[in-house]
């Protein structure tokens, strides 16, 4: 794996938390806050407060600095500010305003409790282009047992009739376990329902308290894969469905249909752990994902160009021939890879096999390229695009989740035919392609 230039970096900017959810990997801490209850929360009401619990956290000053260094290796990437509760950070704002200011695409995952009108407002206005929203099931009362919190659901939903009434995109996350396994598509239409752009659906990873949830079996995952193959064309335009944590979706989509347009927005497939993706604790360390606690060094001591450019870990993480078991021996190991995050979990070892996947190695070719052959993946070439104004304002109208995406399948398309400019022609060309992905396209918002 050549390419090492940063895409994605999901920030735990805080441990502060107000649900005490049963699945979380960090692990956040608890905050009561009384304000939560009456649906009047400001910013400005924690100005000061819960500092005994930040002193270990990067300071504003740190985080600014840690930006700039990411922005070394690429100054345009998707930064997803979460936590914790990201709002529960005083400087939250002064923070994603920096990131945006310096080029980067800045989206927040929150789970909805403190959105209100003014703080979507002060979110639009420091920089935010999107927020992802926590929803584990249709029924409130499942929702709030699994965040550990009553009226959590309701509370969620609240947040994102405000998002809604400023015209702020949001994805739906969802965590999947054994007690919400068959309420998925439910929870798909639901999603699509509220207006959602995306869907990502989270397989566990049994890390932090979720060492205590009961994961799926792979038989399951199998069957959840063949469902989100079908569940994709149903809603093919008009809500990208996604699977996180579960690289072997991509074989179960060859295996469904081997030329879907689907594969092609994946850069160069394989899950991008530690290869294209990142993550960074509240206390700055810097790990390959945030349910891979493995730290490469801390931010505080190390720049993020060195630990990204030079760590053992990443290095081994982008060498497919380290793998080992069933993901090495397997000819979907370049495409696949499993899921880094849950060998470790499951064995302590981040090289070892997925064992949540039930495939046997050698059904379609010898690895390790056979199948990444047949695959025409998006991947980095020699030469450098330019978007004009007119493109560059159109993707904007692409949501934020989606649009890195997009990128990728509209350069791929250009450098196929030979273009060196993008435009909106060009990208008018391709939109059926983004309509077959499932990846909203270019339609205004309304």
């Amino acid at each position: 794996m050549t390419d090492t230039k940063v895409q994605a970096v999901s920030w735990n900017i805080t441990r502060l938390c107000n649900l005490k959810c049963t699945h979380c990997y960090l692990p956040a801490g608890f905050v009561d806050t009384n304000e939560l209850a009456n649906g009047n929360f400001h910013l400005s009401d924690i100005q000061g407060s819960h500092e005994y619990a930040r002193d270990a956290e990067l300071s504003q000053a740190q985080c600014f600095r840690v930006i700039d260094e990411i922005a070394e290796i690429n100054p345009h990437i998707l930064l997803i500010l979460t936590g914790g509760e990201p709002l529960l950070r005083p400087d939250i704002l002064e923070i994603s305003k920096y990131a945006s200011d310096t080029g980067f695409l800045v989206v927040m995952g929150t789970n909805g409790v403190l959105l209100n009108d003014s703080v979507v407002e002060k979110m639009q206005q420091h920089g935010v282009t999107g927020a992802g929203i926590s929803l584990d099931s249709i029924q409130p009362a499942n929702h709030d047992r699994f965040r550990g919190m009553e009226g959590a659901w309701k509370a969620t939903m609240n947040g994102v009739a405000a998002l809604k009434r400023a015209q702020l995109d949001f994805l739906v996350q969802t965590s999947v376990t054994q007690w919400n396994y068959d309420e998925i598509p439910e929870i798909v239409e639901y999603a699509y329902q509220l207006g959602a752009k995306v869907l990502n659906l989270y397989f566990l990873v049994r890390t932090g308290r979720g060492k205590t949830v009961m994961d799926i079996t792979p038989a399951q995952y199998e069957k959840a894969f063949e469902t989100f193959f079908e569940l994709q064309a149903a809603y093919a335009g008009k809500m990208l469905i996604a699977a996180k944590c579960a690289p072997h979706y991509k074989r179960v989509i060859y295996e469904q249909k081997s030329d879907s347009a689907f594969l092609q927005g994946y850069p160069s497939g394989t899950c991008p752990c530690g290869i294209y993706y990142c993550r960074i604790t509240p206390e700055g360390e810097l790990t390959p994902c945030p349910y891979l606690p493995v730290s490469v060094g801390n931010l505080k001591d190390e720049s993020f160009v060195k630990l990204w450019n030079e760590s053992k870990t990443f290095q081994e993480l982008r060498n497919r021939d380290l793998l080992e078991g069933k993901c090495g021996a397997c000819e979907f190991r370049e495409v696949c890879g499993g899921c880094r995050a849950r060998a470790y979990a499951t064995t302590g070892n981040y090289l070892a096999e997925d064992a949540s996947c039930e495939y046997r190695p050698g059904q379609y070719g010898t690895p390790p390229v056979q199948i990444e052959k047949k695959i025409a993946f998006a991947t980095e070439t020699d030469y450098d695009l330019q978007w004009t104004p007119a493109a560059e304002k159109r993707l904007k109208r692409v949501p934020s989740f989606a649009r890195g995406m997009v990128v990728k399948s509209v350069e791929k398309y250009a450098r196929e035919h030979g273009h060196r400019e993008v435009t909106p022609e060009l990208m008018q060309a391709v939109k059926k392609r983004f309509d077959k992905t499932g990846i909203p396209s270019f339609r205004p918002k309304r």
